[in-house]
């Protein structure tokens, strides 16, 4: 078995049989690529089904000295995975990753952005401009309802259930939930919708896609970065923001006026309420 097969045979079962989403799929493939030419580079011939656990301990003590703990410990866990793929299909009887253990990168605290800074951040934005009031919709949309940046970009005009007060959320793993909007959130996206939206011609693909760019097609991960930056910037606020900001703030302002754990578990869509947890920080 060669790598290059064995990888991409590894990234449709991850993605059909596991449901992982497109995002992970892609980190685990870049990890073990980054492998897979450390042994060329090396010039070992090893297999997926032959490598050993001493070879991977060197890679991973290599891969140590050029990457920070947190991306040597998903590059673990995506070996761990891939070689846990190749037992199920009987390519090999061991997992050599058994007693190779990830480094603690520690509990780092997201950062928030209080209400004051919210409203300040999005009240700056220019609304003159087609852009500006659809980077308004996109901010609020953001932090009003929790998502992550992948579901903003992702949302469709069809997930939209502003009678009864909620958006249908595409998460990872394409695993779906129901999120609550606000009356005030719905009035802006409505503007949006009807007043620039409406006027753009969207790209066959992004009919149903309600955050556009000029050219009618969805916007990037890159762009919706780019933009919270840029109004960062204009809006005086100092601190090192990203879309996952917003997504942190939504969560704990919501523990901050009472609301419960499950509830924000439900709302963010975690599968573990461990994971919710961190905002009780």
């Amino acid at each position: 078995m060669k790598w290059n097969q064995a990888i991409k045979d590894f990234a449709i079962y991850a993605q059909l049989e596991r449901g992982l989403s497109l995002n992970t799929i892609k980190a685990y493939k870049r990890d073990l690529q980054k492998l897979q030419k450390w042994l060329d580079k090396n010039e070992m011939n090893h297999t997926p089904a032959s490598i050993s656990q001493d070879t991977l301990r060197s890679f991973i003590y290599q891969l140590a000295k050029t990457v920070q703990p947190r991306s040597q410990a998903r590059a673990i866990s995506s070996l761990k995975s891939f070689f846990e793929y190749l037992i199920l299909e009987r390519y090999r009887e061991d997992q050599p990753m058994t007693l190779i253990e990830a480094p603690k990168t520690g509990c780092k605290l997201p950062d928030t952005l209080t209400t004051k800074e919210i409203d300040l951040l999005i009240n700056s934005i220019d609304r003159s401009t087609p852009e500006g009031e659809r980077n308004r919709a996109m901010l609020e949309t953001l932090y009003a309802c929790g998502l992550r940046v992948s579901e903003l970009i992702t949302l469709k005009i069809s997930d939209l259930f502003f009678k009864e007060g909620f958006l249908k959320v595409t998460g990872k793993g394409d695993k779906q939930r129901l999120v609550p909007i606000g009356d005030y959130t719905i009035k802006i996206i409505e503007l949006y919708k009807n007043e620039v939206r409406s006027h753009v011609p969207s790209k066959p693909d992004h009919t149903d896609t309600l955050f556009l760019n000029r050219r009618g097609a969805g916007l990037t991960r890159a762009m919706i970065f780019h933009i919270i930056k840029q109004q960062a910037i204009k809006a005086g606020i100092h601190k090192t923001i990203s879309p996952h900001t917003f997504r942190h703030s939504f969560a704990t302002h919501l523990l901050e006026n009472g609301a419960d754990l499950r509830s924000i578990q439900m709302m963010l869509g975690h599968e573990s309420i461990t994971t919710t947890e961190i905002y009780m920080h």
